[in-house]
């Protein structure tokens, strides 16, 4: 066995001794032992080969062999191939396992259920009615791992034998009874199915056992055996032939379970230890089985115990003692009659000596024999059950008295295996301990966890092998090392799954090369093995363990040990290993750990931290440590250290010493040195966020958008109008004043709107909590305010959450303070809040991660790497120096490492913790640490002769504080964090060594501070004096609230308190000292929270690398060197009985050598400094302060150097030490104190692994523990994760609290991001310069009809959009002739201006809002199902297009009142129309039709906030190929789909159906209400087309303000926003509504003139908002192949038919600005596929029958892009010539805006502009019908030159219109000038002709 792979990381050989404590002599034996150690050791195999398989395993399987033989001598029949149990057995040739099919994926593979997932076992379905078919039989199978169940299978009675044990049909026939599956025709197939999971071949015989009866109750009970053949003589014979190994039993002591015998009784090699055996039919068998009729038996080794009281073997009547032959009687040599299917013709005979066999219980009356049969095992007994209580029998253990004063610590006992004895006497020299009987007693555990895992087990960890791999893991340990639990898990975890991971693999092999396969159960190790190995072992490792086997009891074993150490015969041993190998019962272990730094750790890690505490306080309050004290006062060399620094103090006083007065006097001129420092800096910071905060706070605001974008509804952005927060700190002022400064500087509140400007700071403490009992009223506050303000977002950060996890309901009276942040952040009112977004900020999520964590994985936000690929992917100014970079520190040979351990003060302290064994660990090590500071700055002070009592680390530590300061001229210089966990210990360091320094003089050179969590930080007046004047600050009653307000300070600053609370500290903290961190405590999250005080960030210098050097040009000539020499020793010499001197080994050095860095020699992964005393070459007493001062700030200095951090020895070996894989042993560790692993014998961390997968592996192996906050979402069984709490996890010190607060500030701009929109703010266009004068009043709401009747319609377009399409010549526009135009390009929306207007109340939505209000609007209200609509059909006919068209309406339910079904059918028959006359307030008449393309997120289609909740009927008109995808975003609404030959059309496609079907349906209804006595005329006729950008409407109205004293009185315009509910309400309310064709209103813009309020109403171009009445213009249609300006077409159209359009000018519609959809989704490409080009206007026509490229879009787009874009080509004489327009003839056609278009119609009886005075420029002619005639066109003149175009349909049309009009009568064509679309002839090209007048 491999140990350096398995238990160690130590790079040294293992040599193993020459003997050990056998007694064997034989020279073979003593080889084979050591060979077989020396082997295990150093194979790779994880389990070692016994000894005695090397000796006797040919011999044992011989044996083995021969009971088989035996057992199947007195039976020569051919059934005697099949085994009766699991346990078979074992034949001289191994077993040929048997591999069971694969079960198909997914299927259920749990043991007791089918593949189905139901439940077969027989307690669970015993009352359950089962349906059996006839001919079946109810049976139960046995299962072999679940040997306490049977399973209920439905058999075939043909194929179960009959009382007699024959006429049993071959095969099977079964049923399932769980699933109801039939026909299972091979019990393989049977057993597969209902997982049996069999390593051998599966026969009915074998595993079917009983019959299945129902009792008096109905319920299914087991019934009689199946006798099956052969059964009863098997048994008989065996009762007489066989001897059984169970020893006797008293009836009244019922046994758990009986053992077995094991191998090595049988071949032992003490007679002592042979068992004796007892005749099978005994009395004292059937007393066994009738005491015990349920008694289990070991079935192949898998379960086995020992009894609760076993007899000696001295007391059991036996018969037949011999012990058989090792070799066997081989008179038997052939094979068996019939071959087993285990043997092969290469094996050898299985005809052996006698079997041994166990008797077959009492038969009952009525029911078969039912056999169990057990058979000799090689190995022995698995773990044991639990320990009994002390029986009669056994002897109580005495511990005796001084064990204590003779062994120098307490011995901790380890319970191993077996009963434990009681111990009585002196208990309180010892301390007992279960933990290792907990790690063993977890591995019974092992098999069940990881099947839960689907893994494979098929194997079992032994008793010995436990014993043996703790011994191999307690030798491999060095002698001043401390063994830890987890390690020893580790062993056994990785010893336990390498056979297990291998066993398949090596059969497989074994089969494929047809060789024996020997399975690894074999290779065990048995009793008598374990203890020679076990000893082995041990006289290989320098004898630091000790092995005692005794084979009476533990108690003897303990009682030998207690002896051993009263005699002093254990000296040097560290641990005793007490086996116990009792014949007939399990082996029995315990371990006693006599080491004495062991014995203190292990005992310490037995107590928590609040015990360690109670026992500091309650040493340092009786007095308990007054020796410790006196001792170190007598250590100085002269005399009492006391009186010394009061010599010291006198000489101060006196002036007697230079150096004092040289002190004095640097100290006087640096109080009134002037602040020249240029690194000096204000005290205001200004607020900055970095790259990286900006990152993890986008990351938080990604988050909670996926929260609200998810289906669960759980967070609804859009109702939220601002963000309001509250921060939880844990109960220190420091860190509560911390996180109030940053709210401050980062001006939040002023951001958030919170708090005005001027009053911020003053309020920041409101927003910022302290969890003490205390803060009720602020949380109630708080709360409050949640409820008053449903419409504000409040984020509820839980900073440092890691610190109280505490359950509310689990706390002590005596700490009021735990459990508040559980009773804020789980309260009911906090969870159940919909506006409450809870986010947890920690440095260690893993005390988050378990299994029953609030805390969705999704919801975690991990901190990103700065780095990717050696690339800087944020571009930080800092690099951040974690734990990860000190780690790495410590592997450079070249540099100085920045963490450390103290050697010399490791050494000390075990020196001075075996004088004091009763004196608190933490106690020692805080005195002498004290003496440590207090003789360095004795040192500093000149009193050399004090080296020798301090180490080279805390002298270092000293003298850059001291010195630093003189190499600036501001006196800056270093921090000092000296970190005392204890607060006791803490305040008796500060006022030791404020007394020391004081006695010394230095009370001006640096400052002592200490920090405890409830205080607030107090310095001298001198030093904050000095620290005003650097930070420049003016104000008297300035005191620093905070750490960082200590920057350049030179101090030590105590830091006490159990744990960290989030405080930072400034970048002048050059030593974290933390030599004093509580090393039993071992969690990962306490380590790494102590580690993570000394992360910073850092300059990089310019090559990027950061300083990792230690400031080297501090060291005078006199600073302490370092060595690699390992040769310290510590000695504590006697001077009398009280006192003691400490003599500490030196190492000289000249003063005048520096330290050379390449000299340092570091090993492979140690940076240990081993710490030397220092003596001076010099007699004289000279200063050791430095003598060269170099003239760099220490302020520069520290923001380009990492600090040093000091350690425990055994926290850095931890923290620097990892595993084979390369995983940190720190990870390994417990996360957090609140949760537990759900086995300790987990999976181990991967080394790459991400946060995100670490999140996943603790989630799966840890669980909250009872006091731990999250632990009430068990008991409470609510939802899996709470939908609205987020969880930041970053490195400490890495500003998560900047990152936050910049998540608030974003979080709150997308609040009003969201509540605002770009809506397009444009003039219109082309206004006069001069206003006609008003012909109507002002103060008029509804047009006059008369009135309005006479006012002229303004041809001229006003709208922006159509900025660039081409003027519609009227004689105004001919007039103005200042108009100029501008060339625009086609892509307007990224052109057009447009404001940001937050929405109101009365907005229109797109899909992304969520309200309570409009859920059931939208369709997502839990009692509205939101697919559950219809679709129906509506067929009319169209003269336009010649035929029926047929549209479909998408209805949903809950919409069905607003249409007509035939009823018997249900047929669609029509959509309701109210009347003209009905009046009702909450109620719109119109149907609202918008048309859409592409916008189905975006496209503003929720009216119910701004209909203001009116009734109202809304139609979606979409397109064919998107129906899916808008009834998904849109189920509770109506659509109306269009035929799909309209899929390539444009919006005139929509408007002309829309039109067409409405004036259909106005048909209908007319129809259907006159039968009900309705007249024609009063069905309400109007519908409105609406676009799908309206968001809200305005209205505007004058006002005269109240302080108006003008005469008359000055209006004021005034514009409020209104519901498109009060919009429509209004139109529709106008008197005599019927007689208008068309009412719109203008279009928003935020530049309101007078004119509009002048006119109040005009006749003039609608657009994108309009009530359409569908009855007048009937005759009037939209153009259905038109892309662009077809409302402008139609409203020309409109005009000239003598109908009526009236523009509301007091309303006003707002457009949003959507980049996508709409036009935009028209695409004009090559219709080659992958061919990319650019295409230009020009390619958009061609000559017909040309070889052109064809393109992939609609003929009249094409058409219209083309007019658009080169008119001024196509009328050369049109250009700006406004005097002279192209006319165009029923048509409006965009020929570009430079060119003007004259619109006519042709119809009979309409109104044109009057022509008769006015010349073209051109003439267009678009798909002319019958109303054009030649006629027509000889009215009107063209200018000489004018360019005809003529556009068809087709070729033949082009030339027929050309003779119908008589066209070449005054124009001139040519061939050249004929043209077409650039489409193919499947596309349907348009056609056109040019030709010039003549």
């Amino acid at each position: 066995m491999c140990v350096k792979q398995i238990f160690c990381s130590n790079n040294e050989e293992y040599k193993m001794g020459n003997s050990y404590a056998g007694q064997l002599k034989t020279t073979r034996f003593e080889e084979v032992l050591h060979n077989s150690i020396e082997a295990s050791l150093r194979s790779n195999t994880l389990v070692p080969r016994p000894v005695f398989s090397q000796l006797y395993l040919e011999a044992e399987h011989q044996l083995v062999s021969n009971f088989e033989a035996c057992k199947r001598s007195g039976n020569e029949e051919e059934e005697e191939e099949e085994e009766e149990e699991d346990d078979g057995s074992e034949s001289s040739s191994p077993l040929v396992h048997y591999q069971m099919k694969a079960p198909p994926e997914g299927c259920c593979t749990t043991d007791g259920f089918c593949q189905a997932g139901k439940d077969l076992r027989l307690v669970s379905i015993s009352n359950e009615q089962i349906e059996l078919p006839s001919g079946f039989l109810l049976v139960g199978a046995k299962s072999p791992n679940l040997p306490e169940h049977l399973l209920v299978c439905a058999v075939d009675k043909r194929f179960l034998p009959d009382d007699n044990g024959r006429n049993a049909l071959l095969g099977f026939s079964g049923n399932c009874v769980g699933c109801g599956e039939k026909g299972f025709r091979y019990f393989t197939e049977f057993s597969n199915h209902i997982n049996l999971k069999l390593t051998t071949q599966p026969k009915k015989q074998k595993h079917l056992k009983c019959y299945l009866v129902k009792n008096a109750q109905g319920s299914l009970t087991k019934g009689p055996l199946i006798c099956w053949k052969g059964t009863e003589g098997r048994t008989q014979q065996s009762g007489s032939s066989s001897t059984s190994s169970v020893p006797s039993q008293p009836p009244e002591s019922p046994a758990s379970s009986t053992t077995v015998s094991s191998a090595e009784s049988i071949a032992g090699t003490n007679q002592s230890m042979s068992t004796g055996f007892q005749q099978a039919g005994s009395p004292a068998d059937q007393a066994l089985a009738r005491a015990a009729p349920g008694v289990s038996v070991t079935h192949n080794n898998r379960e086995s115990s020992r009894h609760q009281n076993a007899m000696k073997v001295n007391n059991v009547p036996t018969q037949n003692m011999s012990r058989p032959s090792v070799i066997g009687n081989l008179a038997n040599s052939g094979p068996p009659k019939k071959r087993h299917r285990g043997w092969s013709p290469d094996s050898p005979s299985a005809a052996e000596t006698s079997s041994i066999q166990s008797n077959p219980p009492p038969q009952n009356s009525g029911n078969k024999t039912e056999h169990v049969e057990m058979t000799c095992m090689t190995q022995s007994s698995h773990l044991g059950p639990a320990p009994s209580p002390l029986t009669a029998s056994e002897e109580p253990v005495v511990v005796p008295d001084n064990l204590l004063k003779i062994c120098g610590t307490r011995p901790v006992i380890f319970k191993g295996h077996g009963s434990f004895p009681y111990l009585c006497g002196n208990l309180n020299d010892v301390v007992v301990s279960p933990l290792l009987q907990n790690c063993y007693g977890n591995t019974q555990s092992l098999p069940r966890v990881y099947e839960q895992h689907c893994t494979s087990v098929t194997m079992v960890m032994s008793v010995e092998m436990q014993i043996l791999l703790t011994v191999y893991y307690l030798v491999q340990l060095e002698p001043d090392q401390v063994p830890l639990i987890e390690d020893l898990e580790h062993v056994l975890v990785r010893a336990w799954q390498e056979p297990n991971l291998t066993e398949t693999k090596h059969y497989q092999q074994a089969v494929s090369q047809l060789g024996p396969y020997v399975s690894s159960q074999a290779l065990v190790v048995t009793p008598s093995q374990l203890t020679w190995l076990a000893k082995l072992a041990a006289s290989s490792c320098k004898d630091v363990v000790k092995i005692i086997d005794w084979t009476n009891s533990l108690a003897e074993g303990l009682t030998e040990t207690f002896k051993l150490l009263g005699e002093g015969q254990l000296q040097g041993k560290n641990f005793v290993v007490i086996i116990c190998t009792t014949k007939n019962q399990s082996t029995e272990s315990c371990v006693v750990v006599t080491g004495k730094r062991q014995a203190g750790f292990l005992a310490g890690r037995m107590l928590g931290p609040k015990e360690h505490l109670k026992e500091i306080n309650y040493q340092l309050v009786t007095g308990k440590i007054g020796a410790l004290g006196t001792f170190f006062s007598n250590l100085c060399p002269d005399g009492d250290l006391d009186t010394l620094l009061e010599k010291c103090s006198l000489v101060e006083n006196d002036q007697g010493s230079g150096f004092i007065a040289s002190l004095k006097k640097f100290d006087d001129a640096s109080v009134q040195r002037p602040t020249i420092c240029s690194a000096t800096i204000s005290n205001k910071e200004t607020c900055q966020i970095h790259p990286m905060q900006l990152a993890v706070a986008r990351k938080l605001l990604s988050h909670v958008c996926a929260i609200a974008d998810s289906s669960t509804q759980n967070l609804d952005l859009g109702s939220f109008e601002k963000v309001d927060f509250l921060i939880l700190v844990p109960p220190s002022e420091v860190a509560y004043q911390q996180t109030v400064l940053r709210v401050k500087r980062s001006g939040i509140l002023v951001e958030l709107g919170l708090e005005a400007e001027s009053v911020a700071d003053q309020c920041a403490e409101h927003y910022v909590m302290k969890l003490t009992a205390e803060a009720q009223s602020k949380f109630e506050a708080f709360q409050q305010r949640v409820l008053n303000s449903p419409y504000t977002l409040f984020i509820l950060i839980h900073d440092h959450a890691h610190w109280d996890l505490m359950s509310g309901g689990a706390v002590p009276r005596s700490e009021p303070f735990l459990g508040v942040a559980d009773r804020i952040v789980n309260c009911r009112e906090m969870k159940e809040a919909l506006n409450v977004l809870t986010l947890q900020v920690t440095s260690f999520p893993f005390a988050f991660q378990t299994q029953q964590t609030y805390i969705s994985p999704y919801n975690e936000i991990h901190w990103p790497s700065s780095w990717n690929n050696r690339v800087d992917l944020y571009q930080e100014n800092n690099k951040y120096f974690g734990l990860s970079d000190f780690i790495d520190s410590t592997y450079s040979g070249h540099r100085l490492p920045l963490l450390r351990y103290d050697s010399s003060f490791e050494a000390m302290v075990n020196a001075v913790q075996e004088r004091f064994p009763t004196i608190h660990r933490a106690v020692i090590w805080t005195y002498i640490l004290i003496q440590h500071y207090s003789a360095a700055m004795m040192v500093t002070a000149g009193h050399s002769q004090m080296k020798n009592y301090s180490s080279v680390e805390t002298l270092e530590i000293i003298q850059s504080l001291i010195n630093s300061a003189r190499s600036c001229p501001s006196s800056h210089s270093y921090m000092v964090l000296l970190r005392i966990p204890s607060v006791s210990l803490a305040a008796l360091a500060y006022e030791r060594l404020c007394q020391v320094r004081c006695r010394l003089g230095l009370q001006y050179r640096f400052e002592i501070i200490l920090g405890t969590p409830n205080a607030k930080i107090t310095i001298d007046q001198h030093f904050l004096t000095q620290l005003k004047g650097w930070q420049r600050i003016e104000d008297p009653d300035w005191a620093p609230q905070t750490y960082l307000d200590l920057e350049d300070l030179p101090c030590i600053l105590i830091l006490s308190g159990t744990d960290h609370y989030g405080e930072s500290f400034p970048r002048s903290a050059k030593y974290y000292d933390l030599r004093l961190i509580n090393s039993t405590c071992l969690l990962r999250t306490a380590l790494e929270q102590e580690l993570g005080l000394a992360a910073c960030y850092i300059v990089p210098d310019a090559t990027g690398q950061t300083g990792t050097l230690n400031d080297l040009s501090e060291s005078d000539l006199d600073k302490p060197g370092s060595t690699d020499d390992d040769e310290d020793s510590v000695a504590i010499e006697g001077k009398s009985d009280n006192t003691k001197q400490m003599s500490i080994h030196e190492i000289k050095h000249s003063e005048k050598q520096r330290i050379n860095i390449g000299q340092i020699n570091t090993n492979n992964k140690s940076s240990r400094r081993t710490s030397k005393t220092i003596s001076s070459d010099s007699s004289s007493t000279q200063t050791p302060i430095i003598g060269q001062i170099s003239s760099q700030c220490p302020k520069a200095k520290a923001a380009s150097q990492p600090p040093t951090v000091f350690l425990p020895k055994l926290v850095y070996e931890i923290v620097t030490k990892v595993d084979n894989a390369g995983v940190a042993k720190l990870s390994s560790f417990l996360p957090h104190h609140s949760v537990q692993w759900i086995t300790p014998f987990h999976p181990s961390l991967a080394k790459m692994m991400t946060s995100t997968e670490q999140s996943l592996y603790y989630r799966q192996w840890t669980a909250a523990k009872q006091n731990h906050m999250d632990f009430n979402k068990v008991q409470s069984r609510t939802e899996m994760f709470h939908p609205r709490r987020l969880l930041l996890n970053g490195p400490p010190q890495v500003g998560k609290t900047g990152a936050y607060l910049q998540f608030l500030n974003i979080l709150s701009r997308m609040l009003i991001r969201l509540m605002e929109v770009d809506v397009y703010d444009e003039e219109e266009i082309n206004l006069t310069k001069e206003h006609p004068v008003s012909q109507q009043e002002e103060s008029l709401l509804w047009p006059d009809l008369e009135t309005f009747s006479k006012l002229l319609f303004d041809y001229t377009v006003h709208d922006p959009k159509y900025e660039d399409a081409s003027p519609v010549y009227s004689r105004d526009l001919a007039n103005d002739k200042g108009y100029i135009a501008n060339k625009k390009d086609d892509d307007i929306y990224l052109r057009r201006h447009t404001t940001r207007i937050r929405l109101s109340k009365y907005a229109a939505y797109n899909t992304y809002h969520h309200c309570e209000q409009c859920h059931e609007y939208m369709g997502f209200n839990p009692r509205c199902q939101p697919y559950d609509s219809t679709l129906h059909a509506f067929t009319f006919s169209c003269s336009m297009l010649g035929e029926e068209v047929q549209l479909h309406f998408i209805i949903p339910k809950s919409k069905e009142h607003n249409f007509i079904f035939s009823q018997p059918g249900g047929q669609l028959e029509s959509m309701r129309l109210p009347l003209v006359t009905d009046k009702n307030s909450d109620c719109i008449k119109s149907p609202v039709f918008t048309p859409t393309t592409g916008r189905h997120e975006h496209g503003l289609f929720n009216l119910y906030h701004a209909m203001d909740g009116a009734s109202h009927l809304h139609v979606l008109v979409i397109k064919e190929y998107e129906m899916a995808v808008y009834k998904k975003y849109w189920p509770n609404h109506i659509m109306l789909v269009l035929p799909s030959i309209f899929n390539t059309s444009g919006v005139g496609a929509a408007h002309f159906l829309i039109k067409e079907l409405s004036y259909h349906n106005l048909e209908l209804e007319r129809n259907r209400q006159e039968e009900l006595g309705t007249k024609p005329q009063d069905v309400w006729p109007f519908i409105i087309i609406a676009d799908d950008s309206c968001v809200m409407w305005y209205s505007l109205n004058t006002e005269i303000p109240k302080n108006s004293t003008s005469v008359p009185a000055e209006q004021k315009l005034v514009e409020r926003n209104v519901s498109l509910k009060h919009v429509l309400q209004h139109i529709e309310a106008t008197t005599q509504i019927p007689h208008y064709a068309l009412c719109g209103i203008r279009k928003w813009s935020s530049r309101v003139s007078s004119p509009h309020l002048t006119e109040p109403f005009s006749r003039c171009h609608l657009h994108d908002f309009l009530m359409l009445n569908v009855d007048l213009t009937q005759n009037v249609q939209y153009n259905q192949n038109r892309f662009t300006c077809d409302d402008v077409d139609f409203n020309l159209r409109v005009h000239s038919a003598g109908l009526l359009i009236c523009r509301f000018n007091r309303f006003s519609v707002m457009k949003k600005q959507i980049a996508i959809g709409g036009h935009r989704t028209f695409l004009i490409k090559s219709k080659v596929p992958n061919v990319p080009m650019s295409i230009s206007p020009s390619q958009y026509i061609c000559a017909p029958d040309s070889k052109h490229t064809f393109l992939a879009a609609p003929a009249q787009l094409l058409l219209e892009k083309y007019l658009q874009q080169t008119s001024n080509n196509l009328f050369p004489l049109s250009v700006r010539n406004y005097s002279h327009p192209v006319l165009s003839v029923d048509c409006y056609l965009n020929l570009g805006q430079e060119i003007t278009v004259c619109f006519v119609s042709s119809r009979p009886h309409s109104l044109n502009i009057n022509c008769s005075d006015l010349a073209f420029s051109g003439l267009l002619l678009y798909l002319c019908d019958s109303f054009v005639t030649a006629s027509i066109l000889k009215k009107f003149h063209f200018l000489k030159g004018a360019t005809l175009c003529v556009i068809c349909q087709d070729r033949s049309s082009l030339r027929q219109t050309v003779v119908r009009l008589e066209l070449e009568d005054e124009w001139q064509f040519r061939l050249r000038d004929e043209f077409q679309t650039a489409n193919s002839q499947e596309d349907k090209p348009l056609f056109f002709l040019t030709g010039r007048h003549i």
